[in-house]
């Protein structure tokens, strides 16, 4: 519920809402009985809750006709209802399965990424595509996570002066992605022969690691 609710808001303001939500209603056989007008004026302030709130029943009811009430584990269903799209597919069955079946490609993802050489495209599927190229699938998940926070916290959507992301080097011994730069760095990296990759956003003057055996985003560093 909460991942449908995060649309176009904030998680902060979202997090105000989910405890009232979840004590009226902690499940998807009790959601499915709630009315279009309860729902809505608790999630008021989310923003576009005539359309979260006509999701949100319209999810609790199929879970609750198609599924026995149990969230289902698998992309194919978890798109047929109301509000999950792929990304929000991806969001959960990371976060209540731990199943790495897709990359989430929120709007942070989208940015970093694209900043940062990762991808050329701008639509989340092809983009989401690229990164599962790049990652272990074992990363997907984390990797989500720590563009996100990076987003969130040091890359603003702003762009700031004398902004130009490239990449320094990429993880080798994955599938190239499209374009030339990009493909351009990742034969320089498999040049040199080793394990590990690094890239810099201009945008932040941040150096991100690829570390060693995961070529997860473990830490941000700010160069010296």
């Amino acid at each position: 519920m909460a991942t449908v609710l995060a649309a176009q808001c904030t998680d902060a303001r979202v997090n105000t809402v989910t405890p009232e939500l979840f004590r009226r209603w902690p499940g998807p056989a009790e959601l499915a009985l709630a009315t279009q007008e309860e729902l809505e004026s608790v999630i008021r302030s989310t923003g576009l809750y005539h359309s979260k709130a006509r999701n949100l029943l319209g999810a609790a009811q199929r879970v609750v006709s198609v599924y026995g009430g149990e969230v289902p584990p698998r992309l194919d269903e978890l798109i047929t209802l109301p509000g999950v799209a792929r990304k929000t597919a991806n969001v959960v069955l990371f976060g209540a399965f731990g199943i790495n079946e897709g990359l989430a490609v929120d709007t942070h993802v989208k940015r970093i990424s694209y900043r940062l050489g990762l991808t050329a495209h701008t639509d989340p599927v092809d983009i989401e595509q690229d990164l599962m190229r790049l990652f272990p699938r074992a990363e997907w998940g984390d990797v989500n996570h720590r563009m996100v926070w990076f987003g969130r916290d040091v890359c603003h959507a702003r762009r700031q002066p004398g902004y130009a992301s490239h990449m320094r080097r990429v993880p080798i011994n994955h599938q190239p992605i499209p374009g030339a730069e990009a493909n351009a760095a990742q034969d320089a990296a498999r040049q040199r022969g080793n394990g590990f990759s690094a890239i810099h956003c201009g945008c932040c003057h941040l150096s991100r690691p690829f570390l060693p055996g995961n070529h997860g985003i473990q830490r941000l560093a700010r160069p010296q």
